[in-house]
């Protein structure tokens, strides 16, 4: 009697085992697998450079000309560089001033109310007279002004990088106003 040589069934053909896959299949997945893998490790060094480099918000230049001085009249505020600048360029006898828009009590913006003559916070009812000098309301100084001079073609040049505070006596430097 001869023996029989044993061949297992699922080299036979119909009934194939699941867990073995082609080389063809494997690679695919392979590819998949890494393709997943690179696009998370890219997803996460792009996020990751996107932090290191914040958002940069526009601000408007710190040094500006509002005019020449014949465009200011005496007595009057000029409140075309509010929203822009954030600056109120007024004029005395004495000379042309900028004044800062930001309340000195939160932070509010006051509005110019020209038929009674003064600035007036909306958030907690501090005033401010023409000049800046407050006098009513629960704000503790005046409104800072800024540094302002002629450029060399006339204009007239203000520059938000340096404040004067009235309560530290630097109104009295003769770059927060500028006499014409």
């Amino acid at each position: 009697m001869a023996k029989e040589k044993y061949i297992p069934k699922a080299s036979i053909g119909g009934n194939k085992d699941k867990s073995n896959i082609s080389r063809g299949q494997f690679l695919s997945w392979l590819s998949v697998g890494w393709l997943a893998f690179v696009g998370a490790t890219g997803g996460f060094f792009t996020i990751l450079i996107r932090y290191l480099f914040p958002n940069v918000l526009f601000e408007p230049p710190q040094t500006f000309k509002v005019g020449f001085p014949d465009d200011f009249e005496v007595g009057k505020i000029d409140s075309r560089f509010k929203k822009e600048y954030n600056v109120w360029v007024g004029r005395s006898e004495d000379g042309i001033y900028a004044l800062s828009t930001v309340c000195t009590h939160l932070g509010c913006t006051p509005n110019w109310l020209p038929t009674d003559r003064k600035f007036k916070c909306p958030c907690h009812g501090s005033g401010f007279r023409i000049s800046g000098m407050h006098f009513e309301g629960p704000a503790p100084r005046p409104l800072e002004r800024y540094k302002i001079s002629l450029s060399n073609d006339g204009q007239v040049l203000v520059d938000k990088t340096k404040s004067y505070k009235h309560e530290k006596g630097e109104w009295e430097n003769p770059d927060s106003l500028l006499k014409v």
